[in-house]
């Protein structure tokens, strides 16, 4: 059994940690509502180019002068992985769920004869996945020094892909991440940017028809690699609104189960301290009795 002191230096232990906690979860909740911003006013950006191009590869359709970001290489046989995850910890099954998707992928494809190459976005994702697929990394982008995310940050990411793709590293990309829904909902995603794919876009009429200048393949040409760029922009974005609202609902557990552990531990050593003093009466009397 503890003793008092013992007791009494967990409990200021625990208050200690509670204190922490509860800091880092204001923090969160700070930059949540910036990246929760951020990641909401770039969707419908995402979304209208999405629509945009998806007309025009619907136009250009399987014709020889489909571009090669859009036609692929006519093989799937080497496919890269790029997994997306945060910097830092504490927040919750964020880094574990996106790092479970993306094994669960690579193993799938590996189980098919696929070529799988990973390339991992965050220092969290490398470490979940290096014991088991670390033999298939091909790089890695380190972002624990940019303080705020930016679009210079995906391009970066996206010009590696491309230059990539134009060597014949692979014929096949998804990048996975994690869909901010709420702060205590955030949904591990995989997406296919290279070659593109185009889901149907709510609100959007696909019964429309336009005129391009000057051709649907220039267009698409010069538009798919900005895709690209704003396919892995939104993805950082949305990683970031999941992250800050995974950080923040996993220490706000932290302070309550922190809270609930520094009042069993204070009526433990209440029931100790009574114990003790109770003890001490009965050793008094028991010796004045005895005079």
């Amino acid at each position: 059994m503890p003793s008092l002191k013992d007791l009494k230096n967990r409990i200021g232990s625990v208050k200690n940690t509670r204190k922490i906690t509860k800091a880092m979860q204001m923090v969160a909740a700070a930059k949540l509502r910036r990246a929760q911003e951020a990641a909401e006013a770039a969707r419908p950006f995402a979304d209208r180019m999405t629509a945009v191009m998806a007309g025009l590869a619907a136009s250009v359709g399987g014709s020889d002068g489909a571009p090669r970001l859009l036609a692929g290489t006519g093989s799937d046989k080497v496919q890269l992985l790029v997994v997306m995850t945060a910097e830092r910890g504490l927040c919750g099954g964020f880094n574990a769920n996106i790092a479970k998707l993306a094994r669960t992928r690579a193993n799938e494809l590996l189980a098919q004869g696929k070529t799988v190459k990973i390339l991992t976005v965050g220092k969290k994702g490398r470490d979940a996945l290096r014991r088991d697929l670390g033999q298939y990394f091909i790089g890695h982008v380190d972002l624990s020094e940019v303080k705020r995310l930016g679009y210079a940050n995906a391009q970066a990411i996206a010009r590696d892909l491309l230059a990539r793709f134009d060597a014949g590293e692979f014929d096949v990309a998804t990048i996975f991440y994690s869909r901010f829904q709420s702060v205590i909902a955030q949904i591990p995603t995989a997406k296919q940017i290279i070659p593109a794919q185009f889901d149907a876009v709510e609100g959007t009429d696909t019964s429309l028809v336009y005129d391009y200048e000057p051709s649907e393949e220039a267009i698409l040409a010069d538009l798919l690699p900005r895709g690209v760029s704003t396919a892995v922009f939104a993805a950082l974005l949305e990683n970031g609104a999941s992250e800050q609202g995974a950080r923040m609902s996993a220490m706000d557990n932290a302070t309550r189960n922190a809270g609930d552990m520094i009042d069993k531990l204070t009526v433990q050593y209440n029931r100790s301290r009574q114990a003790a003093i109770t003890t001490e009466l009965v050793e008094i009397i028991a010796g004045a009795e005895a005079l």
